[in-house]
């Protein structure tokens, strides 16, 4: 298995999880492969973005949250839940210059609001990511206007993660847990589980929980007890 590229500022291999299980969002905790170096090299784009808008489309569980919040710690960003939109609170949030809204693709919107908000940061030189699990053309927006105004954002696209990166994800989980795995163990559960970096820390999660719990050391025939758990469970 190839070694995911690095990337400047970034120490050895970088992902989003730690030893209790918990996201870290950090740019030296992100691992870049095919599937997300696109999306990744927009948000290192900025300010260079070509609209005041990026709309960052990815899968549950594909890292949306974490590059989002990279751009966030960089640009000192708010962030948003997109219930809490209002029309009222869209001169204060304009104010700040950089925002984040996740979710965007939900039904409950104020759709006039984040057209007004879009345009408002735009003539102030602002910047906001709206991410979503689909591009803005999938979202039942009803407001014409809003509609042509994200065709203007450009749209940083995050596949599901490809064999080599989830296995270097499988990797490193267990050795955050200081659990030591050969390549079989690694392969079978990769083979196991839905492609995404959520899938994977749940699994290692169950994995740990139940190697403690039994005293056993996981063996590929034990991992893979858990794997099929957890998918069966997922689907």
């Amino acid at each position: 298995m190839s070694e995911a590229k690095p990337r400047p500022g970034q120490r050895g291999t970088q992902l989003a999880l730690d030893l209790a299980g918990e996201p870290r969002y950090g740019v030296e905790d992100f691992l870049v492969g095919p599937s997300n170096e696109d999306a990744y090299d927009l948000i290192e784009s900025w300010p260079g973005w070509p609209d005041s808008a990026l709309v960052l489309v990815g899968p549950e569980g594909s890292g949306k949250t974490h590059l989002a919040a990279i751009w966030a710690e960089r640009s000192h960003a708010w962030r948003l839940p997109l219930a809490e939109l209002t029309m009222a609170r869209v001169p204060e949030l304009a104010s700040g210059g950089a925002l984040v809204i996740e979710d965007c693709e939900r039904s409950q919107r104020d759709e006039p609001a984040l057209f007004h908000l879009l345009n408002l940061l735009r003539a102030r030189g602002g910047s906001i990511i709206l991410t979503a699990r689909s591009a803005p053309d999938a979202w039942g927006l009803s407001t014409p206007d809003l509609i042509s105004r994200l065709r203007l954002a450009p749209v940083a696209r995050i596949q599901p993660p490809d064999d080599e990166l989830l296995k270097a994800v499988l990797v490193k989980l267990f050795l955050d847990r200081q659990l030591i795995v050969d390549t079989g163990v690694i392969d079978a559960v990769a083979l196991r589980i839905p492609r995404s970096f959520a899938q994977a820390r749940g699994v290692v999660q169950a994995i740990d929980r139940a190697s403690l719990e039994r005293g056993r050391r996981v063996t590929r025939a034990f991992a893979c007890q858990y794997a099929d758990e957890l998918t069966a469970a997922a689907e």
